[in-house]
């Protein structure tokens, strides 16, 4: 089975604009033959999709997400089978919004999870067929507590990145349940801070607790950059897939215009192959990064993943790396793992 996870989708603003006048593939770029290759198709969807609702709190909330409900049509154009709504933008345009997104991704039937108009309804699966497999999509994220969804109250699934923490307990029995009913289970997490290369302690211990409990991938997202990714106990951690399409100004340090496109391929035995294909963000659109610029790329990931037991390979005819791991899900944080040399 192959599945492809792409981090943060945000097509509000000038990207919005840009789609008033380009086509509802534009802003994946050369991107769709990966994305077709796939079996099933994941992102973070970093906006509402609505042509509703008011600001939420503009006083005190500075970036305001939204896409025209038209631009459901950019998610189709990819085959996007399911999408996290819980961030920190779902609910920038308030419950109106919100409620829209909602049916307008269940009208084209695009699975959902992350974000509802109760409790329930926020930490539910998304639940779906790949093939002849069965699905359990969770999201969650660790961004805005006051968003967080209650009975009765419309929002996100909010958890914090404790392990410890009495919801995430529960949550890890949801995960545990999921697991003895479908043969895949993804869990996505918008966690952490915006920038830094670094996979936070806490994120480590959860993905692991999650893993434990019965998740096939942990699909990390919501800092602007690409982290490390882990094979632990023979299951990916994706900790950061950073942004892949957005109107974001590029940090010419942080580089939060670069990415990849994550395909994960779960073998009917339990192994596991991650392959990476560069990419870059330029005029609201996705690309392939192509050459010096895909290679760089691919080797700021072999570093990072040094330390995590995560060996690479570049293969340059391809412009993709491939992973793979120990699976004994040990991070050495040393950086003694050697990654495989360029050619």
């Amino acid at each position: 089975m192959k599945l492809l996870f792409v981090g943060d989708v945000m097509l509000g603003r000038l990207a919005n604009r840009a789609l008033k006048v380009m086509p509802a593939e534009y802003p994946w770029g050369n991107t769709l033959d990966v994305f077709r290759s796939a079996d099933a198709r994941f992102c973070n969807l970093e906006c509402a999709i609505s042509d509703r609702g008011a600001r939420w709190s503009p006083a005190t909330k500075a970036f305001h997400f939204r896409s025209d409900a038209k631009n459901v049509e950019v998610l189709k154009r990819a085959g996007i089978d399911a999408v996290s709504l819980a961030n920190n933008h779902i609910f920038d345009f308030d419950e109106t919004a919100l409620r829209d997104t909602l049916d307008i991704l269940d009208r084209n039937r695009i699975h959902h999870a992350g974000a509802g108009c109760d409790a329930a309804e926020a930490e539910a699966p998304a639940a779906f067929r790949i093939g002849d497999k069965t699905a359990a999509f969770f999201a969650f994220t660790d961004n805005e507590p006051g968003w967080k969804a209650a009975e009765g109250k419309p929002g996100i699934h909010y958890l914090p990145a404790d392990p410890e923490d009495r919801d995430v307990k529960r949550f890890r029995r949801l995960v545990e349940q999921a697991r003895e009913k479908k043969d895949l289970v993804v869990v996505s997490a918008h966690w952490g801070p915006n920038w830094g290369r670094e996979v936070p302690e806490e994120h480590a211990a959860l993905a692991h607790c999650l893993v434990d409990s019965g998740a096939d991938v942990v699909f990390g997202h919501s800092a602007h950059v690409f982290r490390a990714v882990e094979i632990y106990r023979d299951r990916p951690i994706l900790y950061s897939t950073g942004d892949f399409m957005d109107d974001y100004a590029v940090d010419p340090i942080e580089r939060n215009d670069e990415s990849f496109l994550f395909l994960v391929e779960l073998g009917e035995e339990g192994e596991t192959r991650v392959a990476l294909y560069p990419t870059t963000i330029r005029e609201f659109q996705a690309n392939l990064a192509e050459g010096e610029r895909a290679r760089s790329i691919a080797e700021k990931m072999q570093n990072l993943c040094c330390s995590w037991n995560t060996a690479s390979f570049w293969r340059p005819g391809e412009q993709r790396l491939t992973l793979s791991g120990t699976g004994t899900g040990a991070g050495t944080g040393t950086g003694e793992t050697p990654k495989e040399s360029y050619r």
